[in-house]
């Protein structure tokens, strides 16, 4: 397994995970019709879209075996705004990986606090790995309503510069 930074070329593939992830993992904890809307059939012009807003998340892509098995984002906030593992990669300790890569990213950058917008089934794996839920949350989306939670995990002090002499 290797973490590396998004390329151009990633953009396709990385919407058959966010497909695979919502429609094979998420499927657990949100209707079919919830998933439909999450993660629909693109047209031509959406998937345009999509790369477009990939090009400009610049997500860090996990391989394995030389297939991208998962993708996250890091914004310059400290906002988590996608967070994806394929459904055939769950379960291996890939997303933890992913997410750990994630809050070293954030200690090497001085961020104050990582947070995002957590489905349900990754509740627990943002939790174990230090995540807190801030808020519960209904948010609608093409006219169907999610459950999720707001999490955020506080960047160590020391990591930031605070606390040293």
């Amino acid at each position: 397994m290797s973490i590396r930074p998004f390329r151009v070329a990633d953009a396709l593939a990385l919407r058959e995970v966010f497909a695979s992830s919502v429609h094979g993992l998420a499927c657990r904890d949100y209707t079919p019709a919830q998933c439909r809307a999450w993660a629909p059939v693109l047209d031509a012009k959406a998937q345009h879209a999509w790369c477009e807003a990939m090009a400009r998340r610049q997500p860090f892509v996990v391989e394995v075996g030389g297939v991208i098995a998962a993708y996250a984002d890091l914004q310059d906030d400290g906002l988590i705004d996608h967070f994806f593992v394929a459904a055939p990669y769950a379960g291996q300790g890939i997303g933890r990986r992913l997410l750990g890569h994630l809050q070293a990213e954030a200690t090497a950058r001085g961020l104050p606090r990582v947070y995002a917008d957590v489905s349900l089934c990754a509740e627990a794996l943002f939790a174990h790995l230090g995540f807190e839920v801030e808020a519960r949350r209904l948010v609608l989306l093409r006219d169907e309503t999610f459950a999720n939670a707001r999490m955020a995990w506080p960047v160590p002090a020391l990591a930031h510069g605070e606390g040293r002499p």
